[in-house]
């Protein structure tokens, strides 16, 4: 028999052990960690510097430090120090500082839909950003990936716009693609549902003063698409 479980790698106690509550707290720790997994983020390569018991996070890959040779692990601090627990297969872990679920295929963390067995992939992905007016049109600094395909832009004036008497939200050649006439007022929204349409090359959005140009004003975007990945080599 192995000294651990087969699935999650929770230890076992041994027959006539000493000190039984050092393994079963253990366990209790490991399996606190990965019920319900969530982490709070991915891109990390060395640890926080004051982090708190029960924090988790997905160990980037090159990272250093207490994290050296741990890519891909879920880092957790129990209150004393670093513990790596290694994932498996059909995990599923959120992330926090994203706001969204990635799946373990056996290899790496993946953010997909749905994948095939050759390594084909599709994601739904959201794009955010928030934009500070000036001028006849302000580029978003958010553009449209190529080879994705594109659901919709939904827009939200955060602070009131002035100098415009409403806005667009779309892209160059087609300033309202994502809609048009939008209102100035904090808190006015819109959903700019379309096609869906295929965009081959990468598109910056632009957000079009209508009736005078920006002179002040913010709003965000949300793009929302579904992005693609071919077979693996």
């Amino acid at each position: 028999m192995t000294d651990t479980t087969p699935l999650l790698g929770l230890p076992l106690l041994a027959a006539a052990q000493a000190q039984k509550h050092v393994t079963h707290n253990e366990a209790l720790v490991a399996l606190d960690a990965l019920t319900q997994l969530a982490v709070l983020d991915r891109d990390r390569t060395v640890p926080p510097e004051a982090p708190a018991a029960g924090d988790r996070h997905l160990v980037a890959a090159g990272a250093g430090g207490a994290f050296a040779g741990r890519a891909g692990t879920i880092a957790l601090f129990d209150g004393d120090g670093w513990r790596f627990l290694l994932p498996r297969a059909g995990w599923r872990a959120h992330v926090a500082a994203e706001r969204l679920t990635l799946v373990h295929d056996g290899t790496a963390w993946r953010d997909t839909l749905a994948a095939g067995p050759l390594g084909g992939a599709v994601a739904l992905r959201v794009a955010e950003a928030e934009v500070t007016l000036a001028g006849a049109a302000t580029a978003a600094g958010l553009a449209i990936p190529e080879r994705a395909l594109v659901l919709a832009v939904a827009s939200r004036t955060v602070a009131a716009i002035t100098g415009a008497a409403s806005y667009g939200v779309g892209i160059a050649g087609e300033p309202g693609m994502f809609g048009s006439s939008l209102g100035i007022a904090a808190g006015s929204t819109n959903i700019g549902v379309i096609g869906p349409r295929a965009f081959y090359a990468a598109t910056p959005l632009l957000v079009t003063a209508a009736g005078g140009g920006f002179t002040g004003g913010r709003v965000r975007l949300a793009l929302s698409f579904l992005a693609f990945e071919a077979p693996s080599a």
